[in-house]
C-alpha cells in the first residue's frame, strides 16, 4: 500500500507536468514564429522518437554530469511530465485546430485580441475535445510509473520486487501486483469511454 500511494502520486503529478508542459508546445506549434515552431517542434519529436526509460535514466544518471542532480522522484517525475507532455502536445494541438474558423472571427469581431480569443474561446472549447484522449493518457501514465522503479523509486512494483526477493512468493506477490493495477485502471478507462460518449453528444448536439 506504501507502494500505490507512492505510484498514485507519480501519476497525478506526472499529469500536472504532462499537462501544463503539453498546452505550452501546443500553442509553440502552432505559433506564426517559426523561431519558436521550430525549437518546439524538435523537442516534440526528440521526446517522441526516444523511449521513456531511456529519459529516465538520462534525466537520473546523465543531467548530474552537468550538474543538474535530482532526487529519485524529482527525476521521475519530471520525465514522467515531459514525455507525457510531448504526446499530449498534439492532443491539445489537434484539439485547438478542430474548433471552426468561424468562432476566431466571431472572437475578432467583437474586439478581442489573439490572446483573449485563445484564452476565452478557442481552449474552453478545444478543452471538451481533448478530455478523452487525455484521460487515455492518464491510465496509460498511471501503468508506466512502473518504470520509475528503474530509478530506485519505490512505487508499487519497486514494492512488490523488494517483498517478492524476501519471500520468494513470486506468484503470489506479483499477482496481486497485477490485481491491483487492473483494479484501478478498468474503473479508470470505464470512466474515459463515459466522459468520451458525453463529450461526442455534447458536441453533436452544437
Amino acid at each position: 500500500m506504501t507502494g500505490l500511494r507512492l505510484t498514485v502520486g507519480m501519476t497525478f503529478g506526472g499529469m500536472a507536468i504532462a499537462l501544463v508542459l503539453g498546452l505550452i508546445l501546443a500553442l509553440g506549434r502552432i505559433s506564426h514564429s517559426l523561431w519558436l515552431r521550430a525549437p518546439v517542434v524538435a523537442f516534440v519529436e526528440l521526446i517522441r522518437g526516444s523511449p521513456l526509460l531511456l529519459q529516465l535514466f538520462y534525466i537520473y544518471y546523465v543531467l548530474p554530469v552537468f550538474g543538474l542532480r535530482m532526487t529519485p522522484v524529482e527525476a521521475g517525475l519530471l520525465g514522467l511530465g515531459i514525455n507525457y507532455g510531448a504526446y499530449l502536445s498534439e492532443v491539445f494541438r489537434g484539439g485547438i485546430a478542430a474548433v471552426s474558423q468561424g468562432q476566431r472571427e466571431a472572437a475578432e469581431s467583437l474586439g478581442m485580441s489573439g490572446a483573449q480569443t485563445m484564452r476565452f474561446v478557442i481552449l474552453p472549447q478545444a478543452w471538451r475535445i481533448v478530455i478523452p484522449p487525455t484521460g487515455n493518457y492518464f491510465v496509460s501514465l498511471f501503468k508506466d510509473t512502473a518504470l520509475v522503479s528503474t530509478i530506485s523509486i519505490a512505487e508499487l512494483m519497486f514494492q512488490g520486487q523488494l517483498i517478492a526477493s524476501d519471500t520468494f512468493r513470486y506468484m503470489r506477490i506479483y499477482s496481486v501486483i497485477f490485481v491491483i493495477y487492473v483494479a484501478i485502471s478498468v474503473p479508470a478507462s470505464m470512466g474515459v469511454r463515459w466522459l468520451e460518449r458525453r463529450s461526442n453528444r455534447s458536441l453533436a448536439s452544437r
